[in-house]
């Protein structure tokens, strides 16, 4: 006997965007007073004028919960219209049990398919390429996403080479079904001979970055990578309106940005100047904030691109709610 496949949707699209950012704002004047930095090194270096640290109150699920709930009111869908919720995150302080479960329950989700997702920085596109295909398989019909981080629970924060960088954040899609594909292919993969240049040691609390390499890295080898995400959704440079890169670094953006080749048509998320790094939340993060500003609209073609420990990384190109 052979068994039965669902069948699924011939494609999947995002159909609502949700962030929630800390309350406290840290500015470089303020790192100032605690360690040896400045605000003219830090814009220099990382091109970070502030960032969000969560408050004791703002866990992972309260941030997960809020961002969540923002995308499914913008979505139009009610919970009870969802199956499956993915959490990625790479700064949870306890390994059991996963906060997949507790967001979906919190969200109002009866019984979905839920678990969480560690790539690091990349977890927020890998968990959108997963649900993508759930969706596109008959696994699920509408998915929760959200990349929510508490970077400042493993930062030393008297070490400015990580200090500076890290904050806390959450941002989430939802998505659904489509007739027309508007969610590309995800290109990921990863380059496990760096596993360490990004880590939490076995015994630490904290963690450490070796940043020239992962800097060296970022700039020299994942061009290729938007060029294949773009090349297996069909489109080229000039198709796309909205650039929103992990928002690791302005250098690192801006270089990306260039070596594309993406001229004034094209909106450059930058995001990572008023938020910092926040890992797996910054790409839905820095989309939000375009389409609420008014830079980037509906319809927009967006690439992205999630990169970070691993080394992973991950692309792929989709149209914004």
């Amino acid at each position: 006997m052979t068994i039965k496949l669902r069948e699924g949707a011939p494609g999947a699209r995002l159909l609502g965007l949700g962030a929630y950012r800390p309350r406290r704002r840290v500015t470089n004047d303020e790192l100032s007073q605690v360690m040896e930095t400045n605000d003219e090194w830090i814009r220099t270096r990382v091109g970070i004028a502030e960032r969000r640290w969560a408050a004791e109150d703002e866990t992972l699920v309260e941030m997960a919960v809020a961002a969540g709930g923002k995308a499914l009111a913008a979505s139009g869908l009610s919970p009870d219209q969802v199956d499956l919720v993915v959490v990625a995150s790479a700064s949870l302080r306890a390994p059991i049990p996963g906060i997949g479960p507790q967001v979906a329950h919190r969200l109002g989700v009866p019984r979905p398919g839920s678990f969480d997702l560690n790539a690091g920085c990349a977890g927020f596109c890998y968990a959108i390429g997963v649900a993508a295909d759930a969706i596109r398989t008959g696994s699920a019909r509408h998915a929760i996403v959200v990349g929510v981080e508490r970077l400042t629970d493993v930062t030393d924060l008297n070490d400015r080479a990580t200090a500076v960088i890290f904050a806390d954040g959450a941002g989430a899609a939802v998505l659904g079904p489509s007739d027309e594909p508007e969610i590309g292919p995800v290109v990921w993969g990863s380059d496990g001979d760096q596993y360490n240049a990004i880590e939490i040691a076995a015994g630490s609390s904290t963690m450490t970055m070796a940043g020239q390499a992962v800097y060296r890295w970022a700039t020299t080898k994942l061009t290729d990578t938007l060029v294949e995400a773009m090349d297996a959704a069909g489109v080229g440079p000039q198709d796309i309106d909205v650039f929103a890169p992990h928002q690791a670094n302005l250098r690192i953006v801006e270089s990306m940005t260039k070596r594309l080749g993406f001229g004034e048509r094209t909106v450059v998320a930058r995001d990572i100047v008023q938020a910092g790094n926040t890992s797996a939340a910054s790409i839905p993060l820095a989309l939000t904030a375009l389409l609420e500003s008014g830079e980037a609209k509906s319809g927009d073609l967006a690439l992205v691109l999630g990169f970070g420990a691993g080394l992973t990384f991950a692309g792929q190109v989709f149209r914004l709610p």
